[in-house]
């Protein structure tokens, strides 16, 4: 049986992926920022096993401008693509026909899906779908994707279209069109297939890389270069300009046809933008927003199952229920301590902690869905470009919020080579979900548990990202203006539970996953090196001081000294750091003989203390775990997007300098001023260090020439 394959296709923020995810059953995340998909999705329809629908990027054109329209016009014009299923949004229908003119250009069967049309009706809009569908050739199905009404109707559709007669394509002024005639006699058969219009609009737009795929001759290219110049001088306009305006033109004609607008004040959207994007109090809003959230899933409800999941189901259950029947079975002591306290205590005291990330999952998603994170991106463009970064930057920040790896997945939304790689070196300074468990640790040990202490820490990370953007950006490598950025603020709505719970689960799903493979191994391997050492001139379970953890610790111990954690305890627990963040909670816990206590039980904070000198020493500690080198997994992830060893290599080097530099600061003049110790060596080390980062962030930025090959060999 033939598969039928069908594109789906339509601006951001329109419910293309929630229709895909009605469509398919696909779990992919449903958001409310460009760039939600970067990769093209695939899932075979329900209902239809020789069905494909292919979920493309959102786009606002077929222009080559991002990464994202290269994507959906080259699968459609590579691909064998059987018909498209165009999603509009009908709050927004004039915008968003702008790309339906493009694609029926394209020759395939085009089924227009009118999604949104439950606010069109609380709108008071009036759209004639039945004269709009003749006038634009193709069958039109009113849709609400987030209600799941239409959606079905639609890609019924869609396939019955397959086969049929292409809709027809508008037409330009008779100017245009005898340019267009003149293009295709020059072109000769180099152009043909069931794109030829489209490829024709393109080599009147000056489409390099058209040109280029089409493999036109340079005498070829001057004789359509005359074509095009001649009618830009006949019209007093440029090329994309003059086909830009014609498609506006063409769709202004179809609104006055069928579309009746209703009330034009201001929606309930715009009167809430006019409080929460206002320029004195969109900052302030936002930093209340994230210490309620993080209030709550401390405070509140994640604290309550937080503390079963700890005390009772791990501390009461499990592993005496283990430990009673493995010595029971009269298994060696060895095996017992691997499987209690190595695995389950370690694995364990991560896991406990999720129940927290479940809550502010939910709350962050919440917010994600409901629209006001869209806003939040817009209101730190404004805020970032004083930093040379752009507000594309933010999603990937606030992506990383729950991981890293798709944090720095999400970087590909910026076309800008110079800022993407900028926003990869700094995006993982945002505490992640696995480092939530050590900030609970940490703080517990520092400050009693004080709930505050996670958002302060989450403003750490963006105060980290600001600073190290600016240096960034002062350096040769990294100088320019910022990536321009252009977004659309989707209306505000009470999100759909089903796409609210998935996102959360995916991600939480993602850290127990996490926990039962890489956490599982690191626990394995640091329980066997904090049980073992050398006795006697062979391997055997010895006393943890006498360990190769221990061993290793001490070794390193000196590196940290200025930073003032140099027990071997602490330094063991920031190297097993770098395998997976969440496994500094479980090898602290081993180390201070509590495997199974979870980070928010008092006896493990004042184990945890013993490892350091003074709570500014912890703090140092803490901050450090927050700003070096992420997890492996992420590091893999980094490398994989950079495409490049060196540049890889180098931000591995940025980041452990950073954060080494800035705990240096932090603990040297820490101890000064809140620990009253006298000034030392450490601390005129500190002192050179803080005037150097001062003048780093403070220097004037120098003008370098545009044409500048960067020194690292991006192969």
């Amino acid at each position: 049986m033939k598969q039928i394959k069908i594109a789906l296709i339509g601006n951001p923020n329109c419910g293309k992926t929630t229709m895909f995810n009605d469509l398919t059953g696909s779990n992919q995340y449903v958001g409310n920022w460009p760039g939600v998909t970067v990769e093209k999705k695939e899932g075979g329809l329900k209902g239809h096993d020789d069905v494909i629908i292919t979920d493309l990027p959102g786009i606002y054109s077929l222009s080559p401008y991002t990464l994202e329209e290269v994507v959906s016009r080259n699968y459609l014009l590579q691909n064998d693509v059987d018909g498209v299923l165009n999603l509009v949004d009908g709050s927004n229908i004039e915008r968003n026909l702008y790309l339906t003119t493009q694609v029926m250009e394209m020759g395939y069967p085009v089924t227009i899906a009118l999604n949104m049309i439950d606010i069109v009706r609380k709108n008071g809009d009036k759209i004639d779908t039945a004269k709009l569908a003749a006038e634009l050739g193709c069958e039109i199905v009113e849709t609400s994707a987030l209600q799941g009404e239409g959606t079905g109707e639609a890609a019924e559709k869609a396939i019955k279209a397959v086969g049929g007669a292409a809709p027809k394509y508008m037409r330009f002024c008779s100017e245009v069109e005898d340019a267009l005639t003149a293009i295709a006699r020059e072109a000769g058969n180099k152009v043909h297939g069931i794109s030829e219009r489209w490829l024709l609009v393109k080599l009147f737009e000056r489409d390099k890389k058209i040109a280029e795929a089409l493999g036109l001759s340079e005498g070829e290219q001057a004789k359509i270069e005359e074509i095009v110049a001649a009618c830009e001088e006949a019209l007093d306009d440029d090329a994309e300009s003059i086909i830009t305006n014609e498609r506006y033109n063409y769709i202004g004609e179809l609104m006055s046809n069928a579309v009746v607008k209703g009330h034009t004040g201001l929606t309930i959207s715009d009167k809430i933008d006019s409080i929460v994007t206002n320029r004195f109090l969109a900052l302030p809003i936002f930093a209340i927003i994230m210490f309620l959230v993080y209030y709550i899933a401390v405070e509140t409800i994640g604290t309550v199952v937080t503390d079963f999941t700890n005390d009772t189901l791990f501390g009461e259950w499990i592993q005496p229920w283990v430990q009673e029947h493995m010595e029971a079975a009269e298994c060696e002591d060895w095996l017992v301590s691997l499987v209690v306290d190595g695995i389950i205590g370690g694995i364990g005291a991560p896991i406990g902690f999720a129940p927290q990330m479940a809550i502010v999952f939910l709350l962050l998603s919440f917010l994600e869905d409901c629209g006001y994170m869209a806003r939040v991106a817009f209101i730190m463009d404004r805020f970032f470009r004083q930093f040379g970064m752009s507000g594309k930057s933010f999603i990937p920040l606030l992506i990383s919020a729950g991981c890293g790896v798709p944090g720095i997945m999400a970087s590909r939304t910026i076309e800008n080579e110079t800022d993407r790689r900028l926003t990869i070196m700094t995006t993982t300074f945002v505490p992640c979900g696995a480092k939530l468990p050590v900030i609970a640790l940490l703080s517990g040990a520092i400050m009693g548990g004080d709930w505050y202490m996670a958002p302060i820490m989450y403003f750490v990370g963006f105060f980290a990202v600001i600073t190290a953007c600016i240096i960034l950006k002062k350096t040769e490598l990294f100088a320019g203006d910022p990536a321009p950025f252009v977004m659309e603020l989707p209306p505000y709505h009470l999100p759909a539970a089903k796409n609210v719970l998935l996102h959360t689960w995916e991600r939480v799903a993602g850290f127990l996953k996490k926990a039962g493979t890489i956490i599982f191994l690191c626990c394995v391997v640091m329980w066997f090196l904090a049980s073992f050492g050398i006795d006697e001139g062979s391997v055997a379970m010895v006393d943890t001081e006498k360990s190769f953890v221990a061993y290793i610790g001490n070794g390193l111990a000196p590196i940290f000294a200025p930073l003032g954690f140099d027990s071997w305890q602490a330094v063991a627990a920031a190297f097993s750091g770098f395998v997976a963040k969440e496994s500094i909670v479980s090898m602290m816990a081993i180390l201070s003989g509590l495997a199974e206590a979870a980070e928010d039980e008092p006896d493990l904070w004042t184990a945890v203390m013993a490892f350091f000198p003074s709570t500014v020493a912890a703090f140092s500690f803490l901050v450090f775990n927050l700003l070096d080198s992420p997890c492996l997994a992420a590091i893999s992830t980094m490398s994989q997007e950079m495409n490049s060893k060196k540049w890889t290599w180098a931000t591995i080097l940025f980041q452990n300098l950073y954060a080494y530099s800035i705990c240096l600061m932090v603990y040297q003049f820490g101890r000064v001023l809140v620990g009253g110790e006298a000034f030392s060596f450490g601390t005129g080390v500190a002192v050179v260090f803080l005037i150097a980062f001062l003048y780093l962030l403070f220097r004037p930025a120098k003008k370098y020439n545009k044409e500048t090959v960067m020194s690292i060999d991006a192969k």
